[in-house]
Order: C-alpha cells, then sequence, then structure tokens
C-alpha cells in the first residue's frame, strides 16, 4: 500500500469510526488445551489475532513463553534463584523442570514462520513474512506442547495440592511501546504483556475442581474427563486453579463477584460473608468498579504476598482478632489482584504506582475500622510486654519499620529501580511500604482528600487502559494538589537520599519561639512541627524549603515540647533529635529507659538493653553474664555492647566492651565506613588471661547493582595483646607477653551459592616481624549438584627477628596469636575432643603433623568435591619453610561430611605424609569438626537471602 493509499485510508477510517473505537481494537486469542493428568503436560493449539496499534510497521512480533524459564540452569529465573541462594532449579531433575515444545507456528496463509529463542530462552522471536502495517491485523496459528513445571519452585505448576495451579501458561504478545518490551521470568510475578480478548477451551483430568479469574461460559462432564470453556474480555492473562478437594466458594456482593479460597476455621462462614462484603464496599468506595466479571482471591497469592506484620508469628499464637486477621489477608489479596488485573502499568519498571494505591488503601482500612489496633495486638496488654515501646506500637506503624530496616542497613534503593534490580527485602517489603507511606505522607501535606480523588479518578479514567504510563498518575496527582508537590516526584521517588531534620536550637520569649531546624541529609521534602502541652498536640505547623539550617518565628502557645515528625507520618531515618523541651529540668535529659532484650527506639529515652549471655570454652568453662547494649530492632549508626561475665572454670570476672560508629555513603560504590573501639578479657590457659585492645576502620563497597552478592572491603586495626602467663604454663610459652600488631587487610568476595569466589591479601607489622599473604577460594556447584571446592593460601614472611613459632605460619592449627579465631580451647597443650576442632585458616590441612609451622614462607592448596550429596572426597598439598632449611613438602586426602559449609562438617582423614591413618591406632583423635555455635553467625545464613 502506497503512502498517499494509506493517508486516505486512515482518513476514511476516522470519519466513519471514531477514534475511540479504533483504539479499542484489542487481540483476540483462542485456545484448546488438553491437560494430561499423568505427564503434567498440557497440548496447546492456539490462534491468535495480532493487531498492530503501535503505529509502526512491525516485521517481526515477541511472544511471552514463561512456562520456558524452567527449562534449564541458565535461564534468567535459575540465575534470580543463585542470587537468592536458593538452588532448587539449577539441581532439578528434567522431569521437575518445565520446558515448552514448539510444534509450528503458521500465518493465515499457512506458511511456516520462523521463530527463534535468541533473546532470552522464555521469549519467543517470529519473523513475519511482510511488515504487519500499522492497523492491520494478522492471524497466527501456533502448535505447541507445554510441560509444566513442580511447583515447588515458584508455587505455579502442578503438585500444588495434589494439583495444578496454571498461572503464566500459555503464549501472550510482548508489549510494544517504542520498542519492544521483552522481560524474562524471575519469579516477579510481573509479566507485561497486551491484553487480548481470550477464549479457552480446555480438557483436563476427572476428579479435579476448578477456579480461575476468568468467566466460566460452559462445562461438561465426560467418561474420559471434563471440558471447560472460559472468556476473558480484554484480560492479560488467565489463571486457572485444579485441585482434588472444592476448595473454592463464590461470592457474589452488590459490587463485586469473588472466587476465593481464603478462610479462617475460627470465624463463622456467615461473619466471613460480612466480611467479604465490607471489604467489597470499600474497595469500590475508595478505587472503584472492578471492569472484569470475576476476581480469583486465593490463599496461595496471599502466601507469596503476605502483609508482614501479619506473617511474623505462627499462627498458633497470632495475637490479633480472627474478623481482623480475615479481613486483613483478603484486603490484601483481592487489592493485588484487582490492581494487577485492571492496571495495565508496566510492573517490571513503574511498579511504585501499584504498590502506593494498594498500602495506602490497606492503611486507610485499618484507620477507618481498626484505629485502636495494636502491632502486637492481645499481647500488647501481657503483663511486663506492655510497658514496651512495641506493645504500644500502632499496627499501621509497621510499615515505617520494615521499611526502615532496609534504610538503616543503607539497602534502600529508590522507588524508581526496576522490579528485577531490587533485592528480596525491598522487592517483597521496603519500596512496597514505602510507596504507601509515601502516598499517606503526600495525604498530610495536601490533604486525605485529594489523594482519595487522584486514586479514584486514576481508576475510573484509566482501568484497562493499554500501555499505561506512571505519568498519567503523576499527573493527576499533581492536578489535584493545591500545594507544590515537585518534591515527591523528584526527590522521594527518584533518589536514596535519606530524610532527617533536627531541631537544633530553640529560644523561647514571652510571645515568640525562635526555632533553629537542621537538615541534616540536605533533602528537599516538607517537615511537620507540633506543640505538644504534656502528651497533647495543640499546634501543628509544616515547615518547606529547609535546605540547610534554617530558623523560623513561631507564635509561643505555652506549649512544654516541640516535636519534629510526631505523629511518624515522615518515614524518617533518625527520630531521637526530633524534639525539644521547653520547660527546663523536667523534659531537657532524657530518662535512662532498661528493657530486657529488645525493643524499638523511643526517641524521648536513651535506651539500655540486657540479656542473659552463655558461652563454652575448654579454658574459660561456661561463661556466664549479662550483654548491655543500645541495640534496638533497627540498626543504629552508633553502637555499643558491654558484655561482663563470670568464667566457671577460674571463678573470675571476664568480658568484652565494643563501640562502633558506622557512616553510610546513599552515592557511589562506597556503601559504609566505620570505625570502632573494643576491648576483651578472657583465660586462653590455665589462670593466664589475654586481653585485647583494638582500634579498627574498615571501608565496604557494593556493586550499583544491588542485588549482587559481590561485595569489597578494606580492613585496618592496631592490635594491641596483653597476657597474664601463670607460672605453671610458663615454660610452654616462649614469646613476650605483650604485643602490638598493625594489621590491613583487603578483601573481595562474590558470595553466590552456585559460583562463590573471594580472596583476602592480609599484611601485619610489628615490632619483631613483618609478614603478607594472600587467600583465593571457589566453591563451584555443577548441574549434576557435584560441587568443586578449590582453595590456595600463600604467606612470607619479610622481617622476622622472632625466636619462637608462635607468629609463624602454619599447616594446621595456627597459634591465632591475634585472638581472631573461634577456638573451643586455646592451650598450647590442647588435647582431647577439643583439640580436634578444625578451623579453616592458613594451610588448612586436616591431618595433624609434628612438625606444622614454618617461620619462613608457606604453600598450600585444598581441594574438595562430594561423590554424593554431602560427602565429599578431599586433599591438601603444600610446602612449607623455616628460615635456613630446607622446604618440606605436605600432602593429606580423607573424606569429608560437608553437612552445612562453614557451619557443621567432619572430616575422615585417610592417607597423608603421617601414612595410612585411618589404619593407625586412636584414630578417633585424628578426625576433625567444624561447629558453629554463634546464634548471630547462623542467623546470617537465614538472612543472607534478603538483603
Amino acid at each position: 500500500m502506497s503512502c498517499q493509499k494509506l493517508f486516505f485510508f486512515l482518513i476514511f477510517t476516522l470519519c466513519i469510526h471514531p477514534a475511540s473505537e479504533i483504539l479499542a481494537q484489542r487481540h483476540s486469542n483462542t485456545i484448546s488445551a488438553t491437560l494430561d493428568g499423568i505427564s503434567h503436560a498440557i497440548e496447546i493449539n492456539q490462534e491468535f489475532v495480532y493487531f498492530n496499534n503501535s503505529g509502526k510497521p512491525l516485521k517481526e512480533l515477541y511472544f511471552n513463553d514463561w512456562n520456558h524459564s524452567y527449562s534449564s540452569s541458565t535461564t534468567a529465573l535459575a540465575k534470580r534463584f543463585g542470587e537468592e541462594f536458593k538452588k532448587s532449579l539449577h539441581l532439578s531433575k528434567e522431569k521437575n523442570r518445565g520446558f515448552t515444545y514448539i510444534k509450528s507456528i503458521t500465518d493465515s496463509d499457512n506458511n511456516g514462520l520462523n521463530w527463534d529463542r535468541k533473546h532470552a530462552p522464555d521469549i519467543i522471536k517470529i519473523v513475519l513474512k511482510e511488515p504487519l502495517l500499522p492497523r492491520e491485523s494478522l492471524k497466527l496459528f501456533f502448535s505447541y506442547d507445554i510441560q509444566l513445571p513442580n511447583s515447588k519452585f515458584t508455587t505455579y505448576g502442578h503438585g500444588y495440592l495434589n494439583g495444578y495451579y496454571l498461572n503464566d501458561w500459555y503464549l501472550t504478545p510482548a508489549v510494544f511501546d517504542k520498542e519492544w518490551k521483552l522481560y524474562s521470568n524471575k519469579d516477579l510475578n510481573d509479566l507485561y504483556t497486551e491484553a487480548s480478548d481470550t477464549e479457552i477451551r480446555l480438557k483436563y483430568p476427572k476428579g479435579l475442581n476448578v477456579a480461575s479469574n476468568f468467566k466460566r461460559t460452559s462445562s461438561t462432564d465426560f467418561s474420559s474427563g471434563n471440558f471447560l470453556m472460559l472468556t476473558g474480555t480484554n484480560r492479560k492473562s488467565c489463571r486457572i486453579i485444579l485441585t482434588p478437594e472444592k476448595r473454592f466458594t463464590t461470592h457474589k456482593t452488590e459490587t463485586l463477584t469473588i472466587t476465593t479460597d481464603l478462610e479462617s476455621d475460627k470465624y463463622s462462614e456467615m461473619s466471613q460473608i460480612l466480611s467479604i462484603d465490607r471489604i467489597t464496599r470499600f474497595l469500590s468506595e475508595n478505587l472503584g468498579a472492578f471492569p472484569h466479571d470475576n476476581l480469583l482471591v486465593s490463599d496461595l497469592d496471599y502466601g507469596r504476598n503476605p502483609l508482614y506484620g501479619l506473617s511474623l508469628l505462627p499462627g498458633f499464637v497470632r495475637p490479633y482478632r480472627e474478623q481482623f486477621q480475615f479481613e486483613l489477608k483478603f484486603l490484601k489479596t483481592a487489592l493485588y489482584n484487582i490492581v494487577k488485573e485492571s492496571v495495565y502499568l508496566d510492573e517490571r519498571k513503574e511498579r511504585w504506582v501499584l504498590d502506593g494505591i494498594k498500602n495506602y488503601l490497606m492503611i486507610k482500612y485499618v484507620d477507618e475500622f481498626y484505629p485502636n489496633q495494636k502491632f502486637t495486638g492481645k499481647l500488647s496488654n501481657v503483663w511486663l510486654f506492655r510497658s514496651y515501646n512495641l506493645a504500644k506500637m500502632d499496627f499501621n506503624e509497621q510499615y515505617f519499620l520494615l521499611q526502615m530496616a532496609a534504610v538503616r542497613r543503607n539497602d534502600h534503593q529508590s522507588l524508581l529501580t526496576p522490579n528485577d534490580s531490587l533485592t528480596r527485602w525491598n522487592q517483597k517489603i521496603a519500596n512496597r511500604y514505602k510507596a504507601g507511606l509515601g502516598l499517606s505522607f503526600l495525604g498530610e501535606y495536601v490533604g486525605y482528600d485529594h489523594i482519595d480523588k487522584t486514586i479514584k479518578d486514576f481508576y475510573a479514567t484509566h482501568k484497562t487502559e493499554p500501555r499505561l504510563k506512571a505519568t498519567v498518575f503523576e499527573e493527576i496527582l499533581n492536578s489535584n494538589s493545591e500545594k507544590d508537590i515537585s518534591w515527591f516526584f523528584d526527590e522521594f521517588l527518584n533518589q536514596r537520599k535519606n530524610i532527617d531534620f533536627k531541631i537544633k536550637k530553640v529560644v523561647k520569649t514571652e510571645d515568640s519561639l525562635y526555632v533553629t531546624i537542621k537538615n541534616k541529609t540536605k533533602s528537599t521534602v516538607p517537615i511537620s512541627l507540633f506543640g505538644l502541652q504534656n502528651d497533647s498536640v495543640i499546634t501543628k505547623y509544616w515547615l518547606t524549603d529547609i535546605d540547610s539550617t534554617q530558623r523560623v518565628v513561631l507564635p509561643n502557645n505555652n506549649e512544654t515540647r516541640l516535636v519534629l515528625n510526631y505523629d511518624k507520618k515522615i518515614p524518617e531515618t533518625n527520630q531521637r533529635n526530633n524534639w525539644k523541651s521547653l520547660t527546663g529540668s523536667i523534659f531537657s535529659n532524657k530518662k535512662l529507659q532498661l528493657r530486657f532484650f529488645k525493643d524499638i527506639e523511643n526517641p524521648y529515652y536513651n535506651q539500655l538493653f540486657y540479656l542473659p549471655e552463655f558461652k563454652f570454652d575448654v579454658n574459660n568453662g561456661i561463661t556466664a553474664g549479662l550483654t548491655l547494649n543500645n541495640r534496638t530492632f533497627l540498626n543504629r549508626n552508633f553502637s555499643f555492647s558491654l558484655k561482663p561475665q563470670y568464667s566457671s572454670k577460674e571463678q573470675a570476672l571476664v568480658g568484652s566492651l565494643g563501640f562502633t560508629k558506622r557512616n553510610f555513603f546513599t552515592e557511589g560504590k562506597l556503601n559504609s565506613f566505620n570505625y570502632s573501639l573494643s576491648y576483651s578479657n578472657f583465660f586462653f590457659d590455665t589462670n593466664s588471661r589475654f586481653t585485647t585492645f583494638t582500634p579498627s576502620v574498615s571501608f565496604n563497597w557494593r556493586p550499583t547493582d544491588f542485588i549482587s552478592n559481590h561485595r569489597q572491603f578494606l580492613f585496618a586495626r592496631l592490635r594491641n595483646v596483653f597476657r597474664n602467663i601463670d607460672e605453671s604454663v610458663a615454660e610452654t610459652i616462649d614469646t613476650d607477653p605483650d604485643f602490638t600488631i598493625f594489621n590491613v587487610r583487603y578483601g573481595d568476595i562474590n558470595n553466590s551459592i552456585l559460583d562463590f569466589k573471594s580472596w583476602v591479601i592480609d599484611g601485619q607489622i610489628a615490632g619483631n616481624f613483618s609478614k603478607l599473604s594472600v587467600e583465593w577460594e571457589s566453591r563451584t556447584l555443577f548441574n549434576n549438584n557435584r560441587q568443586l571446592n578449590l582453595r590456595f593460601y600463600a604467606g612470607k614472611f619479610i622481617t622476622n627477628n622472632t625466636n619462637s613459632d608462635f607468629f609463624s605460619f602454619a599447616l594446621d592449627r595456627p597459634t591465632d596469636y591475634l585472638f581472631d579465631l573461634n577456638y573451643l580451647n586455646r592451650s598450647t597443650n590442647a588435647s582431647g575432643l577439643s583439640s580436634q576442632q578444625f578451623v579453616l585458616a592458613e594451610g588448612g590441612f586436616k591431618s595433624i603433623f609434628d612438625d606444622r609451622f614454618g617461620n619462613d614462607w608457606i604453600i598450600a592448596g585444598n581441594l574438595s568435591f562430594n561423590l554424593w550429596q554431602w560427602i565429599e572426597v578431599y586433599g591438601d598439598i603444600g610446602g612449607i619453610k623455616d628460615k635456613g632449611e630446607s622446604a618440606r613438602f605436605v600432602y593429606d586426602s580423607g573424606i569429608r561430611l560437608n553437612l552445612v559449609t562453614d557451619f557443621f562438617e567432619l572430616y575422615f582423614p585417610v592417607y597423608s605424609n603421617n601414612g595410612y591413618e585411618i589404619a593407625q591406632p586412636d584414630y578417633g583423635e585424628r578426625i576433625r569438626f567444624v561447629v558453629t555455635l554463634s546464634p548471630r553467625t547462623l542467623t546470617g545464613l537465614f538472612t543472607r537471602k534478603w538483603f
């Protein structure tokens, strides 16, 4: 078609059809599918009519094939799992994987079309015979089989409640918006696809009950199976749940038809119906009418996106009323699916709008129907606990608390960060809650009625609109606001900059208050200032344009206290500097607040927490005492810890003291600069103490890609060691009791569960020696579940004027003169089980050698690989040298039971320089073990995937 003919054709079309009707042309999708209940495969024939609404000729089309993202260990989904320390898909057997087998793709003339997966395994590119012109359509025929994945990976596929959960299971068109938006499946539930009018004809095995978000138009039971027809108008994708038990019920309210299996055993069926009716009325009043025939609200959807305040405690101790718990779960899941299935934004790039609307309405619902609900529920009235700040915290304050957890770690990310670039904590919790808090913050500033109107206008006008942009919501928000809110878009959404204001000074006169406010982070957001008489708010002001330090003059209304952000509506990093007393000595100094274990912050008190602590080692026996610190549930930039303890073996006081100051950076790769001061005093042998006093500094880097597990650090310290040595063991210790060592260490670590890599350079300078060492380590997990562990260590004395092996390199069990290693027994003549403890350091040999020290240099290599699951073969090889002597060649080998890497391991030596050790007497004394008893270290094993 020539350009002139095309122009007259468009003019003619516009004359006889309204523009809105032309724009309303949608894709048409017809699917015939047969599910095999034995192989868990689906045979699909799909007819798709593609309308080119892009305004440009299209030479190729792209379709999403997310079922194929389970097909191998190299897909984006498998890599995402590896980043989150999950290896289930990487190690899965072929029968549990999902994949798509394309038989043919043809056009209406039965021409076979070329296709490939070159962009990504779960995205199909189709090359057209001729370009598809704007406003024209093309009919495509797909014939393919899909093998459903096991539901253990993402909860989708086969196996869910002994049935099926079909989600993103058939081919859907990718979005063309000036360019193709091609996104792989990363278990984020953010498929970006064009909407279409879809009809699905599904044959499935007998004995299964069906629930779907699409409308059921017909169903038939046959002797060989069942037939079902589902339809959806202007829908993005069809979800189907098939279960042996009839779990789902349908509720038809005045405004919405809902299919759900969410229920509560302790909440009556009639009460549940009334709650659902109240929720649908709330949604209708605050959001608008849902544009589709049916809303699916499933328990699985809630499990994937829970309200974490409700999920922090197990069900049998959950302290909430059944009505409140049921309604919050139902509201959260209903909101999630309503917004997802009717607001066609690009969730991968612009998810903050959806998150903001959902969480803003969640906050509003609790404020409206449960204004006195506490975060800890019934526990807030329990004796002893009710005095805690956590017990007094309102339920909606959890949004601030959980969002601030990332900020206090400096792990927070901007709300405009793409969904697949967020850490797990930010993707699941922090950014979602910050978006809701942001709209609540705006509501407090410009008026909640303006935010309510914005949400209703946006939803009413733009639901189901294709290729919708977040800027549309921003424009409506701006138009409904009478104040300048540019700071919200320019900074609150777009930057990692924190918010922290401080009342620096207050001068009080008879009729005025001269208040000096300091903006500690240079944030441009407004800040609220409250005037209180005792605990009652009597005045409130909004202060704007404070870029550094500003003095404001306020009328004196006999306030007793001035408080910034008193209602905590602003997600401020530090609220401990937000108040000033105006009455002198009563409130001028913060009182001491003593609490057991931990609590949330109370800005009006100096908080001190205490906790009993018990440890064991051979030299000190059981050490019992208290830990005193200022560490709240949220990290603090300055922290201290005092641990006075009593040694049961030596019947004497021991303990430690430490101070740490952290400085975080929100821009660049340098994440933090920390400096600390520590002191410790314990026994290392009979009636022999060691004392360390250590000032130190550290720098920590992380890449701009926060989901990367790559880290770098530079650590420097001045280790001062003082020892009081008893005469009974003095002969075994031939070094000066006191020494000082300057230690510098640089490390580069990529902590991946699939391909771990690290290297560390360590330098030490003391009065009578200097040395340098390097350590490299690699752990690679292969597709066949074989793991190869490699380690290399090399060290060299630059100068050495010592007269003993106390500072020498060691093949095994170094002397640990820096007191860094977690030895159960530090005695130089250690024996028994404690002497068999293995700590991976220096040479890393597992066999015990009589001559294991070297005062010149050492080179060692350590290797292990698994034979079956956690049973491994290990081997060590290396050389070590003393000054003036020939180097010694050393090796050993054996079996390693790698039950939990670095936490619980057993080593059984077989052959080494000592000969066949397994055949030698007292073999039990040669077995080595690794054990980690530190709760903090063990906790890190489970929390590492979140940050």
